[in-house]
């Protein structure tokens, strides 16, 4: 959305004063210019929201890149957020199987919490008003803490199976996790069906996330349980992927998926 400023002549309005610290009286005439603005709302572009990195970002990451080099076994020699996403190609490659990566990532996900945190919450907290509490503290927390790893984020309502409606989504417009890896299967495998995992089994808290390969935007849904065929994700590679050509597949689809 772009504003347009428009500089209008206004009419220029004249005051007439006089003094009379002499027998003469003088008069001046004083012209003053009342400038106005003009602003026009045009629909050109759109102004897209900037997530601005919080003091304990660095430490987030560190934590986060600290753990996954406990589970890969190595460290890149990349610093910042590119070499966090070459380790966690590195973890996609070095698990055999979906289910092996899967694992992989929740013990990265459980590592990064104290202990017994997690079990209190799936114990007391989840259990309230039928989980929708627990579902309202996990978006908001997830917007807080996770806007360094996604991009910008925001909390949204969402519909659940039961026809209720809960503000426990988080939409993260375009994720810079999946754009940085240009990768469907480091998408699916080590964030997509290990969070899910992770918030279910862990937390108490069912989530569906849905990501879309086209703008690279993603959906939380706190609150809804993943379908049955949930990890039958039929995508294929981005032509920009750079780990795809070691496990090509013929059938077109992403080989990591």
């Amino acid at each position: 959305m772009t504003i347009l400023l428009l500089h209008v002549p206004p009419p220029t309005t004249t005051i007439l004063f006089s003094y009379s610290s002499s027998p003469r009286s003088t008069t001046r005439t004083l012209n003053l210019t009342r400038r106005r603005v003009r602003c026009r709302v045009s629909n050109s572009s759109e102004v897209k929201s900037e997530y601005k990195p919080g003091v304990l970002d660095d430490f987030f990451m560190q934590s986060f890149r600290n753990k996954l080099v406990e589970e890969v076994g190595s460290d890149s020699d990349k610093t910042g957020y590119v070499g966090l996403i070459e380790l966690v190609k590195l973890l996609l490659l070095k698990g055999r199987t979906r289910s092996e990566t899967n694992d992989a990532a929740v013990r990265i996900l459980k590592s990064l919490f104290p202990p017994l945190i997690l079990e209190l919450y799936k114990l007391l907290i989840a259990p309230l008003a039928q989980g929708k509490i627990a579902a309202l503290m996990v978006a908001r927390v997830t917007v807080l803490t996770c806007q360094w790893l996604m991009g910008p984020s925001k909390i949204n309502t969402i519909d659940l199976p039961n026809g209720e409606s809960w503000e426990s989504g988080v939409l993260v417009e375009k994720c810079q996790y999946l754009e940085e890896s240009k990768c469907v299967g480091v998408c699916i495998n080590t964030c997509k069906l290990p969070t899910q995992t992770f918030f279910k089994d862990y937390m108490g808290v069912p989530l569906l996330m849905e990501p879309d390969f086209k703008d690279y935007s993603c959906q939380f849904k706190f609150g809804v349980a993943p379908p049955e065929d949930d990890g039958n994700i039929n995508e294929p590679c981005f032509e920009t992927c750079s780990i795809a050509s070691r496990r090509r597949l013929n059938s077109g689809e992403c080989p990591m998926a």
